[in-house]
This record gives C-alpha cells, sequence and structure tokens, in this order.
C-alpha cells in the first residue's frame, strides 16, 4: 500500500530527559553521535516515503494488527503496548523495539523488551510513573562491552536501574536477557542486586551463564 505517513519527526523530541546522565566529558562526543543518528533516521525516512508499505495482512476472518502503540482486551485482562523506542542507545542501528504491559485482575507487568539497562534516562522515568507490580528488565550488553557498549552508557544503564529501584515501588524486578549472556554480569553492575533478580533465582535455581562457566555442561547440551 501507499506510505501511511508524510512526516516522521524527530524521536529526540519526545525525550526530555534525554542525556541527564552523560558525564561532561563525554558529551561532546554524545551530541556528534546524536546528529549522525538523526542524519542517518532522516535518510532512513525518505526511504520510507519512497517505498510501498506492508499491509495489515487478514488471514481468512482474523485481521492481524501491528502492535506498536496499540493494545487489545480479552476478558478482564488488557495488553497494551508502546510506540517503537530505542532498541538501546539513541538511534541504535539494530532498530526500534516495544515495550508490553499486561494488566489482570489489579496486577499490572511490564516487559521491556530490549531498553538495555535502559540507557535512556526517559525510558526510565516511563517506567517509575507507569508503577508496575512486576517489572521483566532487559539488562545492558556487558558482554558486548567495548564493542557495542561502552563505559559511558553502561554507566547511564546502572543510574537509571537505580532510580527505578529507588523510586519505582515496584515489588519484583527481575533482570535478564542480555545482561545473562556474560559470567561476570553481578561483577559489571555492582550495587543493583538486592531488591533485583534474575528469573533463573526468583523459579530458584541458577543462571545457566554461571553453570556454563563452571564447565559444568561440557561435552552436554545445557537444559
Amino acid at each position: 500500500m501507499d506510505p501511511g505517513e508524510e512526516d516522521f519527526p524527530d524521536p529526540l523530541e519526545s525525550l526530555p530527559l534525554l542525556g541527564e546522565n552523560i558525564s561532561h566529558g563525554y558529551r561532546g562526543r554524545w551530541e556528534e553521535l546524536l546528529e549522525k543518528g538523526r542524519k542517518s533516521f532522516q535518510r532512513l525516512t525518505q526511504y520510507w516515503m519512497g517505498h510501498r508499505w506492508v499491509r495489515e495482512p487478514k488471514l481468512g476472518d482474523t485481521v492481524v494488527s501491528y502492535a506498536d502503540g496499540g493494545g487489545f482486551r480479552v476478558g478482564g485482562t488488557r495488553v497494551r503496548f508502546t510506540k517503537p523506542v530505542f532498541h538501546g542507545i539513541e538511534f541504535s542501528r539494530t532498530g526500534w523495539v516495544f515495550s508490553t504491559i499486561i494488566e489482570h485482575g489489579g496486577v499490572k507487568l511490564i516487559h521491556t523488551s530490549d531498553l538495555e539497562g535502559p540507557i535512556i534516562e526517559d525510558y526510565a522515568q516511563w517506567l517509575i510513573d507507569e508503577k508496575p507490580d512486576i517489572l521483566i528488565l532487559d539488562g545492558p550488553t556487558t558482554y558486548l562491552l567495548g564493542y557495542l557498549l561502552n563505559m559511558e552508557n553502561l554507566g547511564r544503564s546502572l543510574k537509571n536501574i537505580s532510580r527505578i529501584v529507588e523510586e519505582g515501588d515496584i515489588g519484583l524486578i527481575i533482570y535478564d536477557h542480555h545482561l545473562l549472556r556474560d559470567p561476570l554480569f553481578r561483577e559489571r553492575t555492582k550495587g543493583i542486586w538486592g531488591k533485583v533478580t534474575t528469573a533463573a533465582e526468583y523459579r530458584g535455581g541458577e543462571p545457566l551463564v554461571l553453570r556454563a562457566a563452571r564447565g559444568e555442561f561440557k561435552g552436554k547440551r545445557p537444559p
């Protein structure tokens, strides 16, 4: 179908807290990267406008809807999806993701998807404002430290999770996904454990990455 939008606003305009945790020494470099990302985004929007879009498919009597920014209700359960958000840092080359909010019986669960910490300050504020009872939060990609993650953005991520823990009044925070690919995840995220746990530990087990690092699965496939 023909393109459905004629104008795409700068995504940074909706992030008023952006960069609050950026150090003075890194700010110049950060602003350079933002401008580079903004230009890449503008080129991408020109591509979108010059090509036909994929129509939401219909399978028999069922219409498949894109989740971004939408939601639905089934019985007493309400499911919401955010609009596209950055996959980690601003203008990440790995694209966009959306978070999922599920509410049932007065309990709210949020699965953030790949916010990587979150790194971006406004996403941390959003989670605090949403006041979920359960938060399943994607941790920073510490196993890619020095490649796709630098120390500055790791620091931003840790400051943001600390704010969420201190101000969010959240009953259960599970830190998982990217973070649990690194056997040194605890050492690299000191100061946030206590009110935060992993999915394996919540179930009474131990993260597989720690068991693998000890050689427990040598010659065998992990469960």
